[in-house]
């Protein structure tokens, strides 16, 4: 291994304070990012409900389904678990979201977790909700979902180029109530 020059440890040591200092003067977000979000603040809570699964012609299962999502980072992402019971109670679907708001690129992403994978969506926030999509084998699968009169209602469809969008899932929730997750009880420093 090569011994450091002056000059990379000059610039190593002038790097290390200013990316810790640009760290800290935003360590909850920027104040756009933290306007943006108030777009869905109506998320926040705890949901319960039911998820209908549309299975083909005349078939479909019902499950119960929750949904518990709350502000990090003094507001600037949110954090969402959804999970729908399967056989016997037990964890029948399980995932994990951050929703931010990029700065730069002037939208909404959402970093979602399910059935072993991953991905970046872009989210958009409508005026009673919002609408996101993921890639699908054959098409895509497209979500919106609306909050009225208390409501969470959300309806995914698989889409196919040329043919009529499929109905797969039907959330509806009502809101049981507040909840301090994720933020709440934070290890002391």
């Amino acid at each position: 291994m090569k011994p450091l020059t002056g000059m990379a440890v000059a610039a190593a040591l002038f790097c290390i304070p200013a990316a810790a200092s640009a760290q800290a003067m935003n360590p909850e977000g920027t104040p756009e990012q933290r306007a943006a979000m108030q777009a869905l603040s109506w998320m926040d809570g705890e949901w319960v409900g039911q998820a209908t699964l549309y299975m083909g012609p005349g078939r479909t299962e019902t499950h119960t389904h929750t949904e518990r999502i709350g502000p990090m980072l003094g507001g600037s992402i949110k954090v969402i678990e959804g999970r729908s019971s399967g056989a016997a109670d037990q964890p029948g679907f399980n995932a994990f979201a951050v929703v931010s708001w990029d700065d730069g690129s002037d939208r909404f992403m959402m970093r979602s977790y399910a059935n072993g994978q991953a991905g970046d969506f872009p989210l958009a926030a409508t005026t009673d909700g919002f609408a996101w999509s993921t890639p699908s084998r054959g098409g895509e699968m497209r979500y919106v979902t609306t909050f009225k009169d208390g409501e969470w209602v959300e309806v995914g469809h698989f889409v196919m180029p040329g043919r009529e969008p499929l109905k797969v899932i039907e959330l509806r929730l009502r809101r049981r109530g507040d909840t301090d997750w994720p933020a709440g009880n934070p290890v002391a420093p």
